[in-house]
């Protein structure tokens, strides 16, 4: 129970400490899905840039951003709209595909083949005080480093501002949120993220500050975004779920195995006693029989001597037929004496035998909980225990054997951590980790998003890897553990999501 304490102690004191600072990981995930927008015009094959921005990726091949960063292309059709990455070499040229500018939004669509990492939404509240991130392309920034129109539209990394919120104070014309990341022209169209990574607004504008007042910020809100995005027909990736940091959920589940420690402990205590009680309470049996089966010999041995002296008494009286039966009784008596005698429990088989009754009872008691999980499964989210970010949590069918195979066709491999399986996809930057625990039926998979780079390493290590199919035998699922343990060692120290999933038989 002390150790309980502690560990609930230590997981809230970690709550606090950690609960208001963002993971740089998941700021950086998210800056994969940021673009600069730009706005280009050709006069005889000249290119001039007219303007630039930032965009945020809502579909693989669909951008939001400022409506007032591409009204230039709404006067004037010849100016082109470039769309250029966070990573990667090239970009691509995007058209206007719904255009808000009552409330500063636009939505544009690649007009060439091209896939862009997606950002996730978050649609839940904001609160005042709470940490927020800007992430876009501001133009003070270039002109620092000496950008010349050539860099502006090759891939850079955007950059990073932090800032507070301020609840209360929305713009008229449209609803807002106030806020104190710092953003320059350029950052226009570019997110406001939490400290999980999640988009709750676009910025949009500033204060006018002549260096002698501070600056504040304004973002479109999430409230404006979810309708313009409705309207437009656009299913984005989106999240209610409050922003819990690995830390915590880290912290949590110590906390949580603690106590099913503890409890396990406090079981295992009166289980111990029990089993006691019950081995005393056997012994008394065993003894009691020992001592029933003396006196029954005792008394069989008596009722044969006076059968044997009654045979006596009637074989002087010429009783032939009566001495006959009074004989054959004694007779049955001292051998019923001799069973009684030699089948009572000896003084050294007291402990033995009660034993074998304790664990005879034990067996008729219910099969135990913690029984492997296997066959078909149901794989139901657990939410106290997950980080969702990206990820729907609809059940997951499972299908599980002994040696490892997962719905008969994906073999798992043993290793360090336990049943797992590398996901490495090739039209994804996203490596993800499927694990199982069959002892407690616990299904948990990890999301790690990765910059090209990172991805490339990932994809030519795995390419190494031979998987074995399913039922290829315990030697090849430790070998795939192994390989794929030198995998997770390219991988960030944490994950950007976590789902856990609590799976039981399917009906």
């Amino acid at each position: 129970m002390i150790r309980l304490i502690l560990a609930i102690v230590a997981a809230i004191s970690a709550t606090i400490s950690t609960a208001a600072f963002a993971d740089p990981a998941d700021i950086a995930a998210t800056a994969r899905s940021v673009v600069r927008v730009v706005l280009i015009s050709e006069d005889g094959g000249e290119y001039e840039l007219v303007g630039h921005g930032s965009g945020i990726a809502v579909g693989p091949n669909l951008i939001l951003t400022n409506a007032h960063v591409v009204t230039p292309n709404r006067e004037d059709p010849a100016i082109r709209i470039g769309i250029v990455p966070s990573q990667g070499k090239g970009g691509w040229f995007a058209e206007v595909q719904a255009f808000s500018p009552g409330n500063d939004l636009a939505l544009l669509k690649l007009t060439e083949a091209g896939s862009l990492p997606v950002a996730t939404l978050f649609t839940g509240p904001v609160s005042d005080g709470q940490d927020v991130f800007a992430v876009g392309y501001p133009g003070g920034v270039d002109l620092a480093q000496g950008f010349n129109v050539g860099d502006m539209v090759t891939p850079a990394s955007p950059v990073k501002t932090r800032g507070t919120v301020s609840t209360g104070r929305s713009a008229k014309q449209f609803d807002t949120i106030l806020h104190t990341a710092a953003i320059g022209a350029g950052n226009s169209g570019g997110p406001l993220l939490d400290t999980c990574g999640r988009v709750v607004g676009v910025n949009s504008f500033g204060t006018i500050s002549d260096g002698s007042d501070s600056e504040f910020f304004f973002a479109v809100s999430m409230r404006e975004i979810t309708r313009f995005l409705l309207a437009a027909k656009v299913k984005a990736h989106a999240t209610g779920t409050p922003c819990r940091s690995l830390a915590e959920l880290d912290q949590a589940e110590a906390a949580r195995l603690a106590g099913e420690r503890a409890r396990s402990d406090e079981q295992a205590r009166k289980d111990e006693i029990a089993f006691d009680k019950a081995e005393r309470q056997a012994q008394m049996e065993v003894i009691s029989s020992r001592e029933n089966g003396m006196a029954l010999a005792g008394v069989a041995v008596l009722l044969a001597i006076i059968s044997a002296g009654t045979a006596i008494f009637l074989a002087q009286k010429q009783r032939k037929r009566d001495v006959v039966l009074t004989s054959i009784a004694a007779g049955l008596l001292l051998i019923g004496a001799a069973i009684a005698w030699f089948t009572r429990p000896a003084l050294g088989e007291i402990d033995a035998r009660a034993r074998e009754i304790v664990q005879k009872g034990q067996a008729t008691q219910p099969a135990a909980l913690t029984k492997p999980a296997s066959g078909k499964l149901v794989c139901v989210i657990d939410n106290s225990r997950s980080r969702i970010t990206v990820s729907d949590t609809t059940d997951v069918p499972l299908e599980w054997r002994a040696d490892g195979c997962v719905n008969q066709r994906s073999q798992y491999g043993i290793g360090s951590s336990g049943w797992s399986r590398i996901l490495v996809p090739g039209d994804e930057d996203t490596v993800t980790i499927a694990s199982f625990d069959p002892a407690t039926g616990s299904y948990r998979t990890e999301r790690y998003p990765l910059g090209i780079d990172d991805m490339t390493k990932l994809r030519a290590a795995r390419a190494r890897i031979e998987a074995p199919g399913c039922g290829a035998g315990e030697a090849a699922a430790h070998k795939l553990g192994a390989d794929q343990d030198q995998l997770r060692a390219l991988l960030p120290s944490a994950p950007n999501e976590r789902l856990v999933y609590n799976c039981g038989p399917a009906q």
